[in-house]
C-alpha cells in the first residue's frame, strides 16, 4: 500500500473531475428540457462534446509537452470551471454548444494527464491494483455525483455551481500532493488502417457502441423525463444503468477468455437489443420496471467496448496493445459524435421511446456485421486469446495504464 499512497492525489483528482463529468452531462439535459431545448438541441450539445473530446485527445500531448503536465491540468480545469458557471450565466443552445465543445476537449486533457501521471507512477507490480482502484473511483464518483441533483435541484444557480467548485476542488491534489512533473507521454501512434485491416468487427464494434453509449449517456436523462420521472428517479435511471455495467463486465470478460469471444460478443449484444426493446414494449412509465430494464441493458451494453478490443488485441501481434486500443478510441469517438444527434433527432419525431428502438437497431446491424465475420474468418484458438481487460474510455493513454505486465508497450495477450 505504501508504494500506491503518492498516487492518491491523483485518483482523489480523478474522482473529483469524473464525478463532475458525469454530474453535468446529466444536468445539462434535466436543465435544457426545462428551459425548452428540444430533443435534437440537447442531442447536438452531445454531439459537441464528443467532437471536443475527440479533438482534445490528439492535442494534449502536445500540450503537455510545452507546458508540463501541472500547468497544462491547472489551464484545461480553469477553462471547464468556467465553462460550467457559463452554463448557467448564459441559458443559450449556441453558447451550450460551444461550451459542451470546451467541456470536451478540457476533459479529454484532463482525464489523459492524469492517467500519464499515474502510469508514470505506478510500478508493474502495483499496476493491477492502482487500475482496480481507478476503475472502482470512476463507478463509485460518476453514480454518487449524480443525487446531488435531486438534492439541490436542476434549477437554478446551486448544481452548477457545485459542479464548478469540483472541478476547481481537482487542482489541490494536483497541485499540492505531488512535487514531480514527468516527462509528458510520445504521442499515441495511430494507424487507424492498419487497425481496421488487424480487426474489422472490433473496429466496427467500438463505432456501433460509440453510437449507442453516447446516445444513452446523453439522452437517458431526458427520455425519463418525458415519461413522467422525477428528478430523483431520472438520476437513479442514470445511475443503474452505469451502475450495471461495471458489475458484470468482469462475468462477461471471465466467458470471452474461454470461448470464442465473438459468441460472447454476439449473445452480449443480442441481450442489450432485446433489453433495448423491452424498455419501449415493456417498461411503460413504470419507474420500476424501467430500473430493472435499464439495469440489465447497462449489464450487456456498457462491456461491449471492452469486448470489442479484447478481440482486436486477440488479432494484433505482440507489442501492438497500445497502439490497438488507442485506435480503438478514436473510433468509439467517432460513433459518438453522431450518437447523440442522431438519436435525439428520433427522439424529437417518435417520442422518448425512440432512444432505444434506435439502440436496438444499431445492435441489430452489429449483431449482422458479428455473424458475417464469424464466417468470413475463423476464430482465434484458445491458447493464442489474451486475457480480458475491461478498458475505460476516458484518453487514448489508458491503455499504457492497463499494459500487460513486463511489457514494455503493452502487447495483444490482454
Amino acid at each position: 500500500m505504501s508504494s500506491i499512497r503518492p498516487l492518491i492525489p491523483l485518483l482523489i483528482a480523478a474522482g473529483i473531475l469524473l464525478g463532475g463529468n458525469g454530474l453535468q452531462s446529466t444536468l445539462i439535459a434535466l436543465r435544457g428540457a426545462q428551459e425548452g431545448f428540444s430533443p435534437a438541441i440537447i442531442g447536438l450539445m452531445g454531439t459537441f462534446y464528443f467532437a471536443g473530446f475527440l479533438l482534445g485527445c490528439l492535442a494534449i500531448t502536445r500540450i503537455m509537452k510545452a507546458v508540463g503536465h501541472i500547468r497544462a491540468f491547472s489551464a484545461l480545469a480553469a477553462i471547464a470551471s468556467v465553462g460550467t458557471l457559463l452554463l448557467v450565466l448564459v441559458i443559450d443552445p449556441v453558447m451550450w454548444c460551444a461550451v459542451r465543445f470546451a467541456g470536451g476537449f478540457c476533459f479529454a486533457g484532463l482525464f489523459t494527464i492524469v492517467e500519464s501521471w499515474l502510469n508514470s507512477g505506478v510500478s508493474n507490480h502495483d499496476r493491477a491494483r492502482v487500475l482496480a482502484i481507478y476503475r472502482m473511483v470512476d463507478t463509485g464518483s460518476v453514480t454518487s455525483a449524480q443525487f446531488l441533483i435531486p438534492v439541490f435541484g436542476a434549477g437554478g444557480f446551486t448544481t452548477f455551481a457545485i459542479m464548478s467548485i469540483m472541478i476547481t476542488l481537482s487542482l489541490v491534489p494536483v497541485s499540492l500532493g505531488d512535487r514531480s512533473n514527468p516527462t509528458p507521454p510520445e504521442d499515441v501512434k495511430l494507424d487507424l488502417a492498419r487497425v481496421w485491416r488487424i480487426s474489422p468487427l472490433g473496429c466496427f464494434g467500438c463505432i456501433a457502441v460509440g453510437v449507442t453509449n453516447s446516445a444513452f449517456r446523453t439522452l437517458s436523462p431526458v427520455y425519463a423525463e418525458q415519461i413522467g420521472m422525477s428528478v430523483a428517479d431520472v438520476v437513479t435511471f442514470v445511475s443503474v444503468g452505469i451502475f450495471g455495467g461495471a458489475i458484470i463486465q468482469y462475468p462477461l470478460g471471465y466467458l470471452s477468455d474461454r470461448w470464442d469471444r465473438r459468441s460472447v460478443l454476439l449473445m452480449t449484444t443480442c441481450c442489450a437489443m432485446l433489453s433495448a426493446l423491452a424498455l419501449v414494449f415493456i417498461a411503460g412509465s413504470n419507474p420500476s420496471l424501467n430500473f430493472i430494464i435499464i439495469f440489465i441493458f447497462g449489464c450487456f451494453a456498457m462491456p461491449l467496448y471492452s469486448l470489442s478490443a479484447a478481440h482486436s488485441n486477440d488479432r494484433a501481434d505482440k507489442g501492438e496493445f497500445v497502439l490497438i486500443n488507442a485506435a480503438l478510441m478514436l473510433f468509439y469517438s467517432f460513433g459518438a459524435i453522431g450518437g447523440p444527434f442522431a438519436a435525439s433527432t428520433a427522439m424529437q419525431y417518435f417520442g422518448p421511446s425512440a432512444l432505444f428502438v434506435f439502440s436496438a437497431v444499431v445492435y441489430a446491424i452489429f449483431i449482422a456485421v458479428i455473424l458475417y465475420r464469424m464466417q468470413a474468418r475463423s476464430g482465434v484458438p484458445a491458447g493464442k486469446r489474451g486475457r480480458f481487460i475491461a478498458l475505460l474510455r476516458t484518453s487514448t493513454v489508458f491503455a499504457r495504464l492497463a499494459k500487460r505486465n513486463g511489457d514494455s508497450e503493452g502487447s495483444a495477450d490482454q
